[in-house]
C-alpha cells in the first residue's frame, strides 16, 4: 500500500509539473487570456467608431446640410450664386 501512495504522490507531482511548467498548460491558458483581453478592449474602440460612422452616414443619408458640407470640404463645391476667389501667394 505503500508503494502504491508513492507511485501515485510521484504520478501527481509529474502532472501538476507538466499543467504548470509546459508550453500547452498554464502559461498558454494566461497568454490566451491576455490576447482575449487585448481583443476585447480592441473591440470596445471598433464599435465606438462604428457607432460614431453610423451616426455620419444617417446624418448624410436624412440631412441635405451634412452632405452639402461633405461636398464643400472634400470636393470643392460652388453653389449657383457663389463666386470662388482662389488667393495665390507671392514670395
Amino acid at each position: 500500500m505503500r508503494w502504491f501512495l508513492v507511485l501515485l504522490t510521484f504520478l501527481f507531482l509529474a502532472l501538476q509539473a507538466d499543467l504548470w511548467l509546459s508550453d500547452d498548460g498554464f502559461r498558454k491558458t494566461r497568454d490566451l487570456q491576455k490576447a482575449v483581453e487585448q481583443a476585447r478592449t480592441e473591440n470596445e474602440a471598433l464599435a465606438v467608431r462604428n457607432s460614431a460612422l453610423e451616426a455620419e452616414v444617417q446624418n448624410l443619408k436624412t440631412g441635405l446640410d451634412a452632405a452639402e458640407e461633405r461636398a464643400r470640404s472634400d470636393l470643392g463645391l460652388i453653389g449657383p450664386r457663389e463666386t470662388f476667389y482662389q488667393v495665390v501667394p507671392t514670395d
